[in-house]
């Protein structure tokens, strides 16, 4: 599964950077490292809703609040 958390100036003031560190940290709680490739990009072209993140070419918005129960809905629950 591909996870990818834009890091673009627009997502980056939007917290981006939190994302990102909370997504690492749950893919290494969750011993995902071998199913789970997070990655980063710069601008996705929607920066009025960012933080932007793309599961699978699949875009959501997601904050530093809501970084954990996004990942346990949109990448733990899909992986089991």
């Amino acid at each position: 599964m591909k996870v990818t958390v834009c890091i673009g100036s627009s997502c980056h003031l939007k917290g981006s950077r939190q994302v990102v560190e909370e997504f690492q940290y749950l893919i290494a709680e969750n011993d995902l490292k071998d199913k789970v490739e997070l990655g980063g990009t710069f601008c996705m072209g929607n920066c009025q809703k960012g933080v932007c993140v793309t599961v699978d070419d699949k875009l959501y918005s997601v904050s530093p609040d809501t970084a954990k129960s996004f990942f346990e809905e949109n990448v733990i629950s899909k992986l089991k």
